[in-house]
């Protein structure tokens, strides 16, 4: 079976790419405390016109789809307040934001951050939005699929290059949650 390095020609080491990352991003491989050692992040460099998932999956293979996650923002609001929350799921899945995660934060309604705020508070671009390297009073759900794939091609934080995580690695960043069923068909 295919693993997502296979789809690319240069594969690197993250941490050998840090000034192709946004701050957030390269300051949480810099201080990468994890069991996965931070050698096995690694990062490929893409054109930004096929940031998306789809347009990704159409230029390296159908394959990949099986082994990419997305990183969605969602806000939970009860009462006034509201939280934010970075939910990971499978990329052939969707993230149950009116189930899994409005049950999870506890909120009267969820729904999609709205792209300013995301974008604003994480310090990422929008299309690029990962979950290394998050603001500390996010929450962080992963979806336990996510965890349990070998190597998860996610978001790096730009549009421009995807980074190459092992899954479990995931379920080590500060603040994760990993959840059964947060992605749904």
């Amino acid at each position: 079976m295919p693993v997502p390095m296979d789809a690319f020609d240069e594969v690197r080491p993250a941490v050998e790419c840090l000034d192709l990352l946004p701050d957030p991003v390269a300051a949480a491989i810099r201080s990468w405390g994890g069991s996965v050692p931070v050698e096995e992040l690694r990062h490929v460099d893409t054109d930004p016109a096929i940031a998306d998932t789809a347009l990704l999956v159409e230029r390296h293979g159908p394959w990949l789809l099986e082994q990419s996650a997305n990183c969605v923002v969602v806000a939970g609001k009860r009462g006034g307040e509201t939280t934010l929350a970075a939910c990971v799921v499978l990329s052939h899945t969707r993230v149950d934001v009116n189930g899994v995660v409005r049950r999870q934060l506890g909120a009267r309604k969820a729904s999609f951050a709205p792209m300013e705020k995301a974008v604003g508070d994480s310090g990422m671009e929008y299309g690029g939005i990962t979950p290394i390297g998050l603001p500390a009073d996010w929450l962080l759900f992963v979806d336990a699929a996510v965890v349990d794939t070998p190597y998860a091609l996610i978001g790096s934080g730009s549009r421009r290059g995807k980074l190459i995580v092992p899954g479990k690695a995931l379920a080590e960043l500060p603040g994760a949650t990993v959840l059964d069923g947060l992605g749904i068909a």
